[in-house]
């Protein structure tokens, strides 16, 4: 799943810019998702998905026009863990990621360079209208080329495990910002760039294991499953452990 974050302050243009993108790549027959950050609580106190969300852990509901599953995610890796897999993943706001590109949305060349840390691939929004390039970023009309949006995407849109492992020598971000300098590539994340055997995830996050790590966990696993009725070699073993 590749990712990018649209950023930006308010009034800068961020949905007009996700909408015209997500339509765009629609047309070429990749499958979407968007998160989007609000900071206002669409669900409100005291209603009746407010009270059911109090005394459980999920809430899922079916309304006339759209369906929901409410729930508090832990952190960002727990909330984008609860999304189908998709093709793109387009995140409205969510400055404070620091795992994936950026396209930043902005009123003025001000709000541009507050904005820029190092991960930005493309600007657009509002300023769009009166500028071709800012600190080095081309600006993208969103209304009028849309087409150059989602070909800026579809070349450099990724996004990395989020986990800060360091088996690269680097964090996340460090990595991130390599690669969208174009000195490092996705290949160089050891966690993308394996196919690991065993996959241990708590809460939604994935947790880094070395190769004599995942030899250890499937030998112990199956050495255990083997003395067992209706175990067969071969198969995809899943264990969940709830605390």
């Amino acid at each position: 799943m590749r990712a990018v974050a649209f950023v930006g302050f308010k009034k800068s243009g961020k949905t007009t810019t996700v909408e015209r993108v997500a339509r765009e790549l629609k047309k070429r027959g990749y499958k979407v998702g968007i998160a989007k950050s609000m900071h206002t609580n669409f669900d409100r106190k005291d209603s009746d998905t407010w009270k059911l969300k109090r005394v459980t852990d999920y809430v899922i509901v079916r309304a006339q026009d759209t369906d929901a599953l409410l729930f508090e995610a832990k952190d960002l890796n727990a909330l984008l863990s609860a999304i189908p897999e998709v093709d793109f993943l387009l995140l409205e706001g969510f400055k404070d990621a620091k795992h994936l590109p950026k396209i930043i949305c902005a009123k003025s060349e001000e709000e541009v360079k507050v904005l820029n840390d190092g991960l930005a691939i493309a600007v657009s929004g509002v300023i769009s209208s009166e500028a071709k390039s800012i600190e080095g970023l081309e600006v993208i009309n969103p209304l009028e080329n849309p087409e150059r949006l989602a070909d800026v995407i579809e070349e450099k849109a990724f996004m990395l495990p989020n986990i800060n492992c360091g088996l690269c020598g680097l964090d996340c971000y460090e990595m991130a910002k390599l690669i969208v300098k174009g000195e490092k590539s996705t290949e160089d994340c050891v966690v993308l760039s394996s196919k690991p055997k065993v996959i241990v995830r708590v809460d939604g996050k994935e947790l880094p294991m070395k190769d004599w790590v995942q030899e250890l966990v499937e030998k112990t696993i199956k050495g255990m499953l083997s003395a067992m009725k209706g175990y067969k070699e071969g198969r995809k073993i899943e264990i969940i452990i709830e605390d």
